[in-house]
């Protein structure tokens, strides 16, 4: 009888715990993005979210777009610490100063070179992303370049197609590396979230901000009626990336990382394709609101360029390391 009542006892243990073991699979993921509401990447974010529920690994989506849960810095903070699992926003070096690498101004001249250093999985920059963000409890699942920044104004600046006092404020996210750069154009920089710029230039706080390629000055100015001039200077590339919270990711079995990791891959690659085929078209538009684009030729690009590498690039080593520089300027990247 005893015997009889302990294998009972032990055969419902057994299946309570299988029964567990099978729930633990099922996961609901939250995946947070930034990028306006008109934005093309929201769109990915739904082929994310359908991609990875198709996959039918035992993982479902719910996806909160156009900052519903905070900013880049909010969310990179929050998906450390595991309250968001899945992340789609340009990384901020607040946390650990060899991230200034996404800031590097005038690392690359042409899309075809941004996809070689931003894209390519097995390029130095992605090595040395993937290793510090693993150090700060998140894991790269993929970067996904979507052009080349400019400045957006609401005064037209001075010397704006040269080097010189510009005698305009604009903003700069939180990286030294950038508000050095604006400097050496001739700008006056304050750091600021990218959640603080709207109300900024509407109330005259900052004039500007380097901040956008031509898609993004559209879809979150333009449209808002924000700011009147865009500057293409094609200073620093916009980098957004995918990442995960490392909670979440070694929570997940082998089968449904395989899943997340390859509807991220498939991401990264439809984000760079659709911004490559649309960033002209995006200047017609601009002009089409009423903004002002003003014309940067080639030759004042590279000069402005070639004073930003000059005085600029030699710190850039203090900042990130020499032994960094030196893996990014290695000739196989």
């Amino acid at each position: 009888m005893r015997k009889s009542l302990w294998t009972t006892a032990a055969t419902a243990a057994a299946f309570t715990l299988s029964l567990g073991a099978a729930d633990a699979a099922d996961m609901r993921l939250k995946l947070a993005g930034v990028v306006p509401v008109e934005h093309f990447g929201n769109d990915i974010l739904k082929q994310i979210e359908a991609d990875i529920e198709g996959a039918d690994v035992g993982l479902s989506v719910t996806l909160f777009e156009a900052g519903q849960l905070g900013s880049g810095e909010e969310l990179f903070e929050d998906a450390a610490r595991g309250n968001v699992d899945l992340v789609h926003s340009v990384i901020y070096a607040h946390r650990d100063p060899v991230l200034e690498i996404n800031s590097l101004p005038y690392l690359v001249s042409s899309f075809d070179e941004m996809e070689d250093i931003y894209l390519n999985k097995d390029s130095a920059f992605n090595a040395i992303f993937a290793e510090r963000l693993e150090g700060l409890g998140l894991k790269l699942l993929a970067n996904a370049p979507e052009g080349f920044i400019g400045v957006v104004a609401e005064t037209l600046p001075e010397n704006a197609t040269t080097v010189g006092d510009k005698g305009v404020n604009i903003r700069v996210w939180s990286s030294q590396v950038i508000k050095n750069t604006v400097e050496t154009m001739g700008f006056n920089a304050t750091t600021m979230n990218w959640g603080e710029v709207f109300p900024a230039i509407q109330s005259g706080v900052v004039d500007g901000a380097i901040c956008c390629t031509a898609q993004l000055a559209y879809s979150a100015f333009a449209t808002s009626d924000v700011g009147k001039y865009f500057i293409p200077y094609g200073a620093v590339v916009e980098n957004t990336t995918y990442y995960a919270s490392m909670e979440t990711w070694d929570e997940m079995n082998d089968e449904q990382r395989a899943a997340v990791q390859a509807a991220f891959d498939k991401a990264a690659q439809s984000y760079f394709a659709e911004a490559k085929a649309n960033e002209a078209g995006y200047i017609d538009k601009l002009k089409e609101t009423g903004y002002e684009v003003v014309e940067v030729s080639d030759a004042e690009r590279s000069a402005i360029a070639e004073t930003v590498r000059k005085d600029v690039w030699p710190g850039i080593a203090e900042i990130v390391g020499q032994d960094v520089i030196d893996r990014l300027m290695a000739p196989s990247n």
